[in-house]
């Protein structure tokens, strides 16, 4: 599966939850970054200097590191969230999984509003050390600044702050939100209008996955 959408329309979310109930391997790009990021490795701070700036981190740099990780888990079901976000990485992307007699079963398209990403994103905070999320309004921590899954400091992720925000967007709509023809062109596309809880929003995903 491949569940696609522009910044803070839930994605992380709902492959989580996906990938709970069909005992699928959530592999989340951002938080590969992130964590290449936090080791402060070469590919991490070459990627954090993109994502700072709320540009998208280089097709080269994040085709290496997918490339090897799907190749290590052929034999396990996966959500992809947040890859591939160009065509390019499609294309790369799907020269892998043919090399792999592997296709993609459902693209799931979260839609979602800008004003509503923009307040969705400007209140949320990330937890530094297991990268559970929060929402000032929606999704408070049981205690202000303190991870409720384990303790951890949370903090609001520096692409998160408005301008960025803005920024992000405009990049989703040149370079990611082409991938809707693309995808559509193979006709495993399914578009969720994702507004509303979390709950109603995975209902309707469960309908396009089922």
């Amino acid at each position: 599966l491949l569940i696609m959408g522009p910044p803070g329309a839930g994605k992380g979310t709902q492959a989580k939850i996906l990938a709970e109930k069909y005992n699928l391997i959530h592999l989340s790009t951002g938080d590969i970054l992130r964590r290449e990021i936090k080791k402060k490795t070469a590919i991490g701070l070459e990627a954090q200097s993109y994502m700072n700036r709320g540009n998208l981190v280089p097709d080269n740099v994040l085709l290496s590191i997918m490339d090897s990780t799907l190749i290590s888990l052929k034999d396990s079901g996966i959500i992809l969230d947040g890859f591939p976000r160009t065509i390019i990485q499609a294309e790369k992307l799907s020269e892998t999984l043919n090399e792999m007699s592997l296709v993609i079963d459902t693209v799931v398209d979260l839609v979602v509003d800008a004003d509503e990403v923009i307040n969705r994103l400007a209140g949320r905070s990330t937890c530094q050390d297991c990268g559970g999320m929060f929402h000032v309004q929606s999704c408070p921590p049981k205690v202000e600044g303190v991870c409720d899954n384990c303790g951890g400091n949370l903090a609001q992720r520096q692409d998160d702050n408005s301008e960025t925000i803005l920024k992000r967007l405009d990049v989703y709509q040149e370079s990611t939100a082409p991938l809707k023809q693309f995808y559509k062109g193979q006709g495993n596309l399914k578009t969720v209008t994702a507004r509303g809880s979390v709950e109603e929003i995975f209902s309707r995903v469960l309908e396009m996955v089922k």
